[in-house]
């Protein structure tokens, strides 16, 4: 088989050049050569399709999806939680490295007893999403929660410039890049999105060497956690964004798996849930189980309803 350099694909941020060079590190242990390549925004790539045709429909991995379709890298890796559930045309999953923390986390300014003090004074959380806004809203219905986006680097510089009380973190982007400070709580009753706290890298199908190469990261433990997570998601989901948590996790001594998913109204007024204990010889199923349960007891009216509110 033919040498080659493998061309990692990445944006320019700090947490994507951080994923970006654990996955080249993590390659050149093994003897492979990698290279990064910083990519273009899509605004400046033209493309003979189509992105609807190819299936692009992710915002945080379009502009890696497009320079990989047309050859300028060969992989991209990205915080799986961010993934569309239906990969592009052409594009597979190759890896998917041993997870990290996956806590959210309410970084504050003040003692940790103002989140019980809103009816003496208001409080402002800051998050730009729909899970964390219905699961803050759902534990704490007379907060307000305002909108904040852009990375990592970005909203927590928002967070020191507003008045805000607090804002939500996803703990493993924080901590890998350093940035994670003193003044934060665990949110261990926060239902985390599917997949957080694992980076996964993509491939081209038809590109051997490389799957090949990428197939010696790859935790199957956190491979087969994120699949049951991103089944009730895409189960769910029907191609519409909602908040949706979910989380599986392995226990080694019982050879089970343990499963949390929830499904709640946009106001968070509504909330699903459901927690489930399985043998592990059930994991293909249990994601894409959980979710039908959850539709069943009411989740299909209420995905009907976020839909259409989504549309306004």
């Amino acid at each position: 088989m033919t040498k080659k350099t493998i061309r990692i694909g990445t944006r320019d941020s700090e947490l994507a050049l951080w994923q970006a060079h654990t996955v080249q590190k993590q390659l050149q242990n093994l003897g492979y050569s990698t290279q990064i390549v910083a990519v273009k925004s899509d605004g400046d790539i033209i493309l003979d399709k189509p992105l609807y045709e190819l299936g692009i429909t992710g915002i945080f991995t379009k502009t890696l999806d497009i320079a990989m379709i047309n050859g300028q890298v060969d992989i991209a890796v990205h915080s799986m939680k961010d993934v569309p559930t239906a990969l592009p045309i052409g594009i597979v999953q190759a890896a998917v490295l041993e997870r990290a923390n996956t806590l959210d986390i309410l970084v504050h300014k003040y003692s940790t007893d103002f989140l019980h003090t809103a009816d003496v004074i208001p409080i402002t959380i800051a998050t730009g999403s729909l899970r964390r806004q219905a699961m803050w809203w759902n534990k704490y219905p007379s907060h307000t929660v305002v909108d904040l986006r852009g990375n990592v680097n970005t909203r927590m510089q928002k967070l020191q410039e507003n008045d805000w009380n607090g804002a939500v973190f996803a703990a493993a982007g924080l901590e890998r890049i350093n940035l994670k400070p003193d003044n934060y709580i665990n949110l261990d009753w926060m239902i985390p999105a599917p997949a957080q706290g694992a980076m996964v890298v993509v491939a081209m199908a038809d590109d051997n060497f490389t799957l090949e190469a990428l197939s010696q990261l790859n935790h199957i433990e956190t491979e087969i956690c994120t699949y049951i997570e991103r089944q009730f998601l895409k189960t769910l989901e029907g191609g519409c964004t909602a908040p949706i948590g979910a989380i599986a996790r392995y226990n080694e001594k019982e050879d089970t798996i343990n499963f949390k998913g929830v499904l709640l109204s946009i106001d968070g007024k509504q909330k699903l849930e459901i927690d489930k204990i399985v043998d592990i010889s059930e994991w293909k199923k249990l994601g894409f189980n959980a979710a039908q349960e959850i539709l069943n007891d009411g989740g299909s009216e209420l995905m009907a309803e976020i839909k259409k509110q989504l549309k306004k």
